[in-house]
């Protein structure tokens, strides 16, 4: 029973690991990273060290540090041109991730897909003028379309157009073959002209005939019926802590659960974090607790399963000389969030003393965390911070520059090394009864 049941989990997780379309979109997440953190900062040097406001916390309000000020648009300008276009990004490198799996390399196919996804939204943008009269703008692109909230049409329209564009290329039934003097590049371009035009047209004319059959934009409707009640289940306490439990499950059976279930959570969590993001840039308040630096600061902290918690408790209480000497050589890269030689050394996988503990600890972690969040004692997170940062200071920067978040992380890792305590316990207990 026992390994019918992990053999069923290996399945699953390594179909879901290598299913193609879940892989595209967790490689272009990961490949968008650098752009979300570029972005994210902008914000935090915008606010923290050039916000003239007065009475803001900002060194721009140091006398003498004033000219600081100046810096703003330039950060500003910054923000606006990563985290206002993370959809456009997010189109490009799943069209870019899938096509490379079918082995078609042309650089028109992101081009392609982007135009594909483009003819989804609206070219018009309603709002007030200074005296209160509705101003309709034509020709223009409304941000919806371009930041975290068009992530997920984004993604569904990058993965159509893609699918339509390579079967149409690898039939070759629509090449048009040009003269053998002919530059190759040139000649390429006349090749995937159909296919590019197919493409483009077919998901286009879904879009207008769905909207004509239900008064509804295709983009509102994935928006309103996917999108929105799924954000509604992982932002939420009780989905998240669900997530997270999967997660570590996952890794207990030597599966690396958070690259698993990245594809499905990473869009979800990654959209709350713009809203936050956008929100602390615009001086309003912060709408969602849950998003993703909170997983990295609450969840995956030292690593999946708060790991950090385990080496105190080896240190202090465990009389196992190979549990130390491991724990002893995980420690500098617990500091920055890497637990590979715990999980695997130990070893945690498979391992029901450790495993118990391991898939208790970030559920124990995440609803301290979101409690003192409730209450205020921990600023809401609105900087995505590298994963690698070390405890402390990445909720310090995530919550941009909140000392209560930074205790909050620690409180956190020291809440792991109380529930790890009791199984190092047993741990020295099974290591006597196995040498009887």
């Amino acid at each position: 029973m026992k390994d019918k049941l992990m053999n069923g989990m290996l399945s699953a997780a390594g179909a879901m690991q290598t299913q193609r379309h879940l892989a595209a979109i967790k490689n272009a997440f990961m490949s968008l990273l650098p752009i979300i953190i570029i972005g994210s900062f902008c914000t935090l040097f915008s606010n923290v060290i050039c916000n003239t406001t007065p009475g803001f916390f900002s060194l721009a309000n140091i006398p003498g540090l004033s000219f600081l000020g100046k810096l703003n648009p330039m950060f500003t300008a910054a923000n606006y041109g990563t985290m206002n276009f993370i959809a456009i990004g997010c189109v490009i490198l799943i069209a870019m991730e899938l096509g490379e799996h079918y082995g078609i390399t042309d650089k028109a196919l992101p081009v392609v897909a982007l135009g594909a996804y483009i003819s989804l939204c609206a070219f018009t943008a309603s709002g007030k003028a200074a005296d209160g009269t509705e101003v309709v703008v034509t020709n223009v692109l409304s941000r919806v379309y371009t930041n975290a909230q068009g992530l997920f049409v984004g993604m569904f329209a990058s993965i159509a157009a893609t699918e339509i564009y390579c079967r149409l290329v690898k039939s070759g039934k629509l090449e048009i073959h040009m003269p053998e003097g002919v530059p190759s590049n040139v000649a390429r371009s006349f090749t995937i002209l159909f296919p590019s035009l197919i493409t483009v047209v077919i998901i286009s004319a879904v879009g207008m005939i769905f909207e004509m059959a239900t008064g509804m934009t295709l983009f509102n409707a994935i928006t309103a019926f996917i999108q929105r009640p799924l954000s509604n289940i992982l932002t939420s306490f009780p989905g998240y802590i669900t997530l997270i439990f999967i997660t570590t499950v996952l890794w207990t059976f030597g599966i690396h659960g958070t690259q698993v279930t990245k594809a499905v959570y990473e869009p979800i969590l990654l959209a709350a974090f713009a809203e936050n993001e956008a929100a602390y840039a615009a001086g309003t308040a912060i709408p969602n607790i849950i998003n993703t630096p909170f997983m990295s600061c609450f969840s995956t902290v030292t690593g999946a399963g708060i790991t950090g918690g385990l080496i105190i408790a080896i240190m202090l209480f465990s009389k196992r000389e190979d549990y130390r000497a491991i724990a002893k050589l995980a420690l500098p890269c617990a500091l920055f969030n890497i637990n590979e030689p715990l999980t695997f050394g130990l070893p945690i996988v498979m391992n029901p003393v450790l495993a118990i503990p391991f898939m208790i600890s970030p559920a124990v972690s995440a609803t301290f965390a979101y409690a003192m969040t409730k209450i205020g004692f921990c600023a809401r997170m609105v900087v995505n911070a590298p994963w690698t940062t070390p405890p402390g200071l990445m909720a310090f920067l995530c919550s941009g520059g909140n000392i209560g978040a930074a205790v909050t992380q620690i409180i956190c890792i020291l809440l792991a090394f109380v529930v790890y305590i009791p199984f190092v316990l047993i741990a020295n207990k099974q290591q006597v009864v196995t040498e009887e």
